[in-house]
């Protein structure tokens, strides 16, 4: 979960929106990184569920998909102190950071099919995901899609709430300039189309990974388990 603190904006700073915005049509779609740019839950749960066991708390990789994917790492630390009846120090993470560092440089690659999806996608896109911007540029970097999204990454740590609270991604829209009812959002957590759907916008349920489609499914959700499909149903929704 590679925790970062930074400066916060709040809820209603990201509720600026464009002035000309006319619902029906999609100007801007927002990616999650974990999961859905870069295939990362399969080696973030493994580790984990390492930690997890360090203090205690065996937990199955379904229950850690469960509670974990898509949340921030302040969650994280909020559950295991939850569970452990203390508080951790600032530096408790700091003989895990390893773990994550060698899976990723050793195993991360892009998700299957993304890089092919985004060269078909003609519209705005940007990065909004759980993890810090440290997290999400390294990731982008390690797999090679850092200079597609380069000055359009946006972190839970910039806002109050995470996901499944909408911050995030209004943040996202009012520093891309576009409503939110002309964003789509792509992600493949239950939290991350909870989160959507709370920001007034369409979003795509990606069901290629870890987290079974019946979690994505619900109101104004799309739910999808190929990357290649991706343009097309954009492009539905674009075109109406």
């Amino acid at each position: 979960m590679w925790p970062c603190r930074v400066r916060r904006l709040s809820s209603s700073t990201a509720r600026s929106t464009s002035p000309d915005a006319v619902p029906g049509s999609i100007e801007l779609v927002i990616f999650d990184c974990d999961g859905v740019l870069v295939d990362s839950e399969r080696l973030s749960v493994e580790v984990d569920r390492h930690v997890l066991a360090h203090f205690d708390w065996d937990l199955t990789h379904e229950e850690i998909v469960h509670r974990f994917v898509g949340r921030s790492a302040d969650h994280f630390r909020a559950e295991i102190e939850a569970h452990i009846g203390r508080r951790l120090g600032d530096d408790w993470e700091e003989p895990f950071q390893h773990l994550y560092r060698e899976a990723f440089d050793r195993e991360l690659v892009a998700v299957d099919g993304v890089e092919a999806a985004l060269d078909a996608i003609p519209l705005a896109t940007c990065v909004a995901s759980s993890g810090s911007h440290e997290k999400i540029r390294r990731n982008l970097a390690l797999t090679g899609l850092l200079s597609r999204f380069d000055g359009r990454i946006f972190s839970a740590d910039d806002v109050d709430e995470g996901k499944p609270a909408p911050d995030l991604f209004l943040h996202a829209a009012a520093r891309m300039g576009v409503a939110p009812s002309r964003c789509a959002v792509v992600e493949d957590s239950r939290f991350g189309v909870r989160a959507a759907r709370a920001a007034g916008m369409r979003s795509y349920g990606y069901a290629g990974g870890l987290t079974p489609a019946k979690w994505l499914e619900g109101e104004n959700t799309e739910v999808f388990s190929d990357m290649a499909e991706l343009p097309a149903l954009l492009g539905v929704v674009a075109a109406g």
